[in-house]
């Protein structure tokens, strides 16, 4: 029979053991955070006063910047403190909260750029037809089947992993809580989780990304077989390449976050993939976004003023 107890905390191995570097660590975390607040915060300003950006491109990368900023909020305050504390516990429920938040935002963005791309399709192939279907009503219907559905998908992940035994070691081998280290410490039967992770997590993501997918390959192949103009094809192009750097980085880093490791090389590795798509992507977003984009550049001169960017 194996001794089954009750939970009050999980304490967080985290990235190190080594003390000397957890400082020089910590100021690492603390700089990409400030630049994730302060450019996606920044973005989101120049969308809501710039009414030149009130179109439903802006609208969604405007949700996407929100996004970053909570995705972020979820593991790195806990990260920073824990690596300046001796005792680098989480409670159960901050656990079952954290895991929560994290799927929940992880699953809005993967549908959200899906809703991106097809919001780049129809604008791009159907121009005549773009405020019609893209008007203001449809896209607050989309992000608000986006950010519900996601909900509802975090909810199912941390109910399932909250009603777990835990009889093993309180100790968690990462750095945040997430369902498949906290599925390590657990006893009993865990396969109804472990199905969820498979089943409904990879059919969720790889729907997502096959759909945002196939709008940026119908966009490449309707501009290419169309007779656009040198100007008309470099602007689609160039917008279409900042939305496919996204996808590419966050689909990139979710795969191989979530492929079973084969050896202890590739724990290791998975943890530091792990750490860029909690830290690295939502800080690498606005930068793509904003560098690439003349409009939302010259929005950023107008409304945070020239002398800024001179």
């Amino acid at each position: 029979m194996e001794n089954i107890t009750t939970v009050n905390e999980f304490l967080l191995l985290g990235l190190t053991s080594i003390q000397e570097l957890q400082p020089v660590i910590f100021m690492i975390f603390f700089i990409l955070y400030i630049i994730n607040l302060f450019g996606n915060g920044a973005i989101l300003v120049i969308i809501i006063l710039e009414p030149r950006l009130h179109s439903p491109m802006y609208f969604f990368l405007g949700n996407l910047s929100c996004l970053d900023i909570c995705y972020s909020s979820v593991t790195l305050p806990k990260l920073m403190s824990n690596l300046l504390s001796t005792h680098k516990a989480i409670s159960f429920l901050g656990c079952i909260t954290q895991i929560h938040f994290f799927h929940f935002l992880g699953c809005t963005e993967s549908i959200l750029l899906a809703m991106m791309g097809l919001d780049r399709f129809v604008a791009i192939c159907y121009p005549l037809h773009y405020t019609v279907v893209m008007n203001p009503q449809v896209c607050i219907l989309l992000a608000s089947v986006t950010w519900l559905t996601s909900f509802f998908y975090a909810l199912m992940h941390s109910v399932m992993t909250a009603r777990l035994n835990f009889c093993h070691s309180q100790q968690l081998n990462y750095f945040f809580c997430d369902v498949k280290p906290l599925l390590e410490l657990a006893c009993g039967d865990i396969q109804l989780n472990q199905w969820l992770i498979f089943i409904v997590t990879g059919s969720l993501a790889m729907a997502a990304c096959f759909l945002t997918l196939l709008s940026y390959i119908y966009i490449i192949v309707f501009l290419l077989f169309k007779n656009q103009s040198c100007r008309v094809l470099h602007k689609a192009l160039s917008t279409c390449a900042s939305h496919f750097m996204v996808v590419s980085l966050f689909y990139g880093t979710v795969g191989l976050t979530y492929i079973p490791p084969i050896s202890a090389t590739s724990v290791i590795q998975g943890r530091f993939v792990a750490v860029i798509h909690t830290t690295i992507t939502p800080v690498m977003n606005p930068l793509i976004y904003t560098l690439r984009n003349k409009e939302v550049m010259l929005a950023m001169k107008k409304v945070f003023g020239r002398k800024l960017f001179n």
